[in-house]
Parts: C-alpha cells; sequence; structure tokens
C-alpha cells in the first residue's frame, strides 16, 4: 500500500503521437499512479482483478476496453483474480494530439464530448471490447502515418459505440461538462458551492427563472439525469473525497455534504459505490492524496 500516489512519468515524448505497450503477465503489481497522457487499456483474462478509477472501485470480467482521462488516477488490482495469464494492450497519448479546435468541428464532436466524459473514465461494452480489441493489438504492428490514421479510427468508433459508461463521480474527478445552457451552467455552480446545505428545487428553479416542473424537464433534457440525482452525485462525489482525504468519522462527512441522515446515506453510498462508506475507506485509504 503507497501512502502518495504516483505520477507516473510515462516514455512518451513530446515528438511522439502515442505509445504502445503489449505485455503477458500472472498479477497487477502497479501502485494506484496518474499522469498527464489519456489511456486506452484492453485487457483479457482478467476475471476477478479489481479496478479503482479516481473514486471508483469494481470487481472486472474477462475482458475489458477503458479510456482513462488526463491526471485521473486509476489502478488495476490482481484482487480474486482467476485467470493465470493476463493479457493487457495500453496506449498512451498526448491529451492535446486533437487540436481543440478541430474537436470543435462536427465530424469530431463525438469524440471530444468522449474526452469529456474520459475525466471520470469511460468503460466501453464487452461487446466493444470484442471489437476492438483485436485492433489495438495489430495497432503496433503498423507503422507511421498508418498507425496514427488507425488509431484515430479507433477513437471514431469508440465515440459512436452504444452502451460505454463513466465511472467515476464528476465531482470527484474534477469533470466540467458543457451542458450547452447557461441556467443549467449557473445552477450546476450554485449547487457545488451550496452541496453542503439544503438545496431545494424551488430554489434552483428561480435561479434559472422557471418554474419547478418546467425546470425539472428542462434540467433532465439538458443533463440526462433529475436535479435530485445530480445533487446527490455531487454530494458523493464530495464525501468520497472527505473519506479518503480526511479522518472524519462517517456520519461527520455525512452531515458536512448535505445528508441530513446517517442511514440514508450509507444505503444510498453502497447503491452508487457498491460498498459501505467504511468499506470504501478502508478500500482506498492511504494510497490517495489529492495534489
Amino acid at each position: 500500500m503507497q501512502n502518495n500516489i504516483i505520477k507516473e512519468i510515462t516514455p512518451l515524448t513530446n515528438s511522439d503521437c502515442f505509445t504502445i505497450f503489449e505485455r503477458t503477465k500472472k498479477d497487477f503489481d502497479f501502485p494506484l499512479h496518474y499522469h498527464e497522457e489519456m489511456e486506452l487499456n484492453f485487457i483479457s483474462n482478467a476475471g476477478g482483478a479489481r479496478r479503482v478509477v479516481g473514486d471508483h472501485i469494481e470487481e472486472i470480467t474477462d475482458i475489458e476496453l477503458v479510456l482513462i482521462g488526463s491526471n485521473l488516477p486509476h489502478v488495476w488490482e490482481t484482487h480474486k483474480l482467476a485467470g493465470k495469464e493476463i493479457h493487457e494492450v495500453t496506449i498512451q497519448f498526448h491529451k492535446d494530439l486533437f487540436d481543440e479546435k478541430l474537436l470543435r468541428r462536427n465530424q469530431l464532436r463525438v469524440i471530444r464530448e468522449m474526452f469529456e466524459k474520459s475525466k471520470c473514465g469511460i468503460l466501453f461494452s464487452a461487446a466493444t471490447a470484442q471489437q476492438i480489441g483485436p485492433r489495438l493489438v495489430q495497432l503496433n504492428k503498423k507503422h507511421g502515418f498508418d498507425s496514427v490514421l488507425e488509431l484515430m479510427s479507433i477513437l471514431h468508433d469508440l465515440s459512436t459505440s452504444r452502451n460505454m459508461r463513466t465511472l467515476s463521480d464528476s465531482t470527484f474527478s474534477q469533470a466540467e461538462f458543457s451542458y450547452s445552457s447557461r441556467r443549467v451552467e449557473k445552477v450546476m455552480e450554485y449547487i457545488n458551492f451550496n452541496f453542503d446545505k439544503q438545496v431545494t428545487l424551488g430554489e434552483v428553479a428561480r435561479i434559472a427563472n422557471m418554474t419547478e416542473v418546467s425546470f425539472s424537464r428542462f434540467f433532465k433534457s439538458r443533463t440526462g439525469v433529475s436535479f435530485i440525482d445530480s445533487l446527490i452525485e455531487i454530494r458523493l462525489g464530495h464525501a468520497s473525497r472527505k473519506l479518503i482525504d480526511t479522518t472524519e468519522a462517517v456520519a461527520e462527512v455525512a452531515y458536512n455534504c448535505g445528508f441530513n441522515n446517517i442511514s440514508n446515506f450509507n444505503r444510498i453510498f453502497k447503491k452508487k459505490k457498491g460498498c459501505t462508506p467504511k468499506e470504501f475507506r478502508e478500500n482506498l485509504s492511504g494510497n490517495r492524496i489529492f495534489v
């Protein structure tokens, strides 16, 4: 167990577009770490291992494909690994591989949106992993411009794939999503400053200058989640940070993050994270600091 999170200095130079590693191994032994570069990780034959991305912890299946955003802490742990020979392909590329102006072109919009989501880490579906995995394995057999074109093609295909899901909470990962709405941005700003207090639908509806019913519909249409679910996610993100970075009691963490009922906090936390707040702290305490 590490006392501090490790900042990995990758071998990728400013003259490179990306680097790729392919290896077969018996276990996972690299500690919790982060790096400036984005990372695409394809892993097979690792059922029972455990993935940690930001504040998200999950046991993995035999095959998976994950996109890790810049500076997002992550690690794969042996845990309950069943297989004896893990196959891993890791691609690391500069976060500015695509120019920001280029990403705003219509044809690359979906890639830009995927990169935004990757700030929380993205797990692609098993079907997508099965489809894209062989292309990643073959990527190191290509050279020069052809390899760059293939990587771009892979990223585009991933950005249009179905059933991807983000892993870490956006608050914990400090991700900033664009909602294409000044009203929603004002409300999110208010919630982020007042998450530890009572926040009502009436208050945020007034900030948006809308009725409660209209605001509820508008907010969900723009963010994909209800106002209440968004508020809970923000509070859980802050609670996750406190559980790892402070010695506050679980009840104190709950109340300081806007949860007025410890039983309700425990229930919601376990439903969202798959473990109790105490278990979460025990799993990650001492592995992470905020820098």
